[in-house]
């Protein structure tokens, strides 16, 4: 049986670092700063992909896929774009390994196989699908062009960290062209929503949504549109973006239609994407110092039962009644595991599915057939019951939408709990060590301060929440006017 995991009070980076591989969801690999997905986080992983797939479509989108290389000169050619990610792309110069003759049984770049023009491995997508799109759209009736690609992508981080911060990494990005500019940004807002809705619905995770200020937007974009959450740190993480990208990339790739009246215009633009990161921001959210834990939604095994025998007679007799229940089970469609292992004891077993954060345990022996109840556990209270069979699938369809509400509601108290309204510079320094969390304080709207206050307290602007109305007020920094409050924290 392997130690405890180290509490969150004591070291909460420690914590989540040996809960992601313990709980069997990723580890690092051999490739410095990448991650290998284990079957179990990757389960998880396909069901927030499959439910973001069904609410893409939903909303008239198509799944395509772009090449992984991106010539330099079509990465160059939106220029904020480039500099953006210039500090992160990985670049291949070469395309074949020879012998090298002054070190037997070893390789070296052949130096006669240089590329031609140099291949940038996507960071981003951008860049090759506009090159892309230039072909695909003549005239009003082309669009709107509404595509979304499941793929990898390589942004060189220096500081690594399992899911929240790795050198490649899985996610989706929509790229979408649009005849109006009003019709672009309504597709922007629309997909920030649809993200919200999934991270609220099935991650049971509260958001904020809003605008980024102009430092924090997507490089090439006018305006970027995002979903903040509040880990249980008191950090911030980024939980999703969605970017009008206005015509800028439509005009570095010449992406023209003939519009109604027969006219030449150019198409305006979104982008928008979430990655494993999510992964992080689920575990952070609910997970405590037992291990994992999951929303039922979003759960690989939203049920476990275990069974408990003395010998091979009772555990065909438990192993029938399980079929049954199972059976039952899945027909209200509940996602059921029989843990019926002979290599582990049942206390293992429920440590091992406590830490990997299965929301309800059930456990039945000899007695309980007997008897005929099971024993059922909740993962996030921990609280156990005995159950009548005749019962229980009505009990566990109840329960698994209950756990569902109370871990999103528990997550909403703690974040509400956690905006504070500040109004001088001291005040916003004593929350941010002794609190954390969001908090809401005047800006005077200049790059200049918010590096400034970036540089003395590590605090980021996350959003200007669409909550927040127009607002007189003078900036807690500069002491300049200032006509909102935007939302500040430390991230992740």
């Amino acid at each position: 049986m392997s130690k405890k995991l180290t509490s969150r009070t004591e070291d909460y980076s420690k914590w989540y670092n040996e809960l992601v591989v313990k709980a069997n969801l990723a580890e690092n690999s051999a490739v410095r700063g990448c991650m290998v997905i284990k079957p179990y986080g990757y389960a998880i992983w396909e069901k927030m992909q499959a439910e973001l797939d069904r609410m893409f479509k939903e909303t008239g989108h198509e799944n395509a896929y772009f090449p992984l290389f991106v010539p330099k000169s079509l990465f160059e050619a939106e220029e904020k774009n480039a500099e953006g990610f210039a500090k992160e792309c990985a670049v291949v110069t070469h395309y074949r390994l020879q012998n090298d003759p002054d070190n037997p049984g070893k390789l070296r770049v052949d130096p006669n196989a240089k590329l031609e023009e140099e291949l940038v491995v996507r960071p981003t997508s951008e860049a090759i699908i506009w090159n892309t799109y230039k072909g695909w759209i003549e005239s009003y009736r082309d669009l709107p062009l509404l595509i979304n690609q499941w793929a990898n992508v390589v942004r060189w981080e220096m500081r690594t960290r399992l899911f929240l911060r790795t050198a490649e990494f899985l996610w989706q990005e929509g790229h979408t062209a649009h005849a109006t500019k009003a019709e672009a940004i309504q597709e922007a807002e629309l997909m920030n929503d649809v993200y919200a809705t999934f991270a609220q619905d099935f991650m049971a995770i509260p958001v904020i949504k809003g605008r980024k200020t102009e430092s924090e937007r997507f490089a090439g974009a006018d305006e970027t549109y995002c979903i903040e959450a509040l880990m249980q740190d008191g950090k911030a993480l980024q939980a999703g973006t969605s970017h009008f990208l206005g015509q800028n990339f439509a005009k570095a790739f010449d992406v023209k239609f003939a519009n109604k009246e027969g006219k030449q215009d150019y198409v305006w633009a979104t982008s928008w994407g979430v990655s494993t990161r999510l992964m992080g921001a689920l575990i952070m959210t609910h997970s405590d110092d037992l291990g994992l834990v999951l929303p039922p939604n979003l759960a690989p095994h939203q049920v476990v039962i275990v069974p408990i025998f003395k010998n091979e007679e009772q555990f065909e007799a438990i192993q029938d009644k399980v079929n049954i229940i199972s059976k039952e089970l899945r027909a209200a469609g509940v996602s059921v595991k029989f843990d019926k292992r002979d290599t582990l004891r049942p206390g293992a077993k429920f440590a091992q599915h406590e830490l990997q954060g299965v929301p309800l345990r059930l456990a039945i022996g000899a007695r309980d057939l007997e008897n005929g109840t099971v024993e059922l556990a909740r993962r996030d209270t921990l609280t156990k019951e005995t159950v009548d069979i005749s019962t229980l699938t009505e009990k566990v369809t109840g329960l698994l939408k209950d756990i569902q509400k109370t871990l999103f509601d528990k997550a909403l108290n703690y974040r509400n709990s956690h905006i504070t309204e500040v109004n001088s510079f001291e005040e916003f320094k004593e929350v941010l060590e002794t609190k954390g969390g969001f908090i809401s304080a005047h800006w005077d709207g200049t790059i200049e301060t918010e590096n400034k206050i970036k540089e003395l307290t590590k605090a980021t602007t996350r959003c200007i929440p669409d909550s927040f109305k127009a607002e007189e007020g003078v900036c807690i920094y500069s002491g300049k006017p200032s006509k909102t409050r935007v939302l500040f924290a430390k991230a992740y």
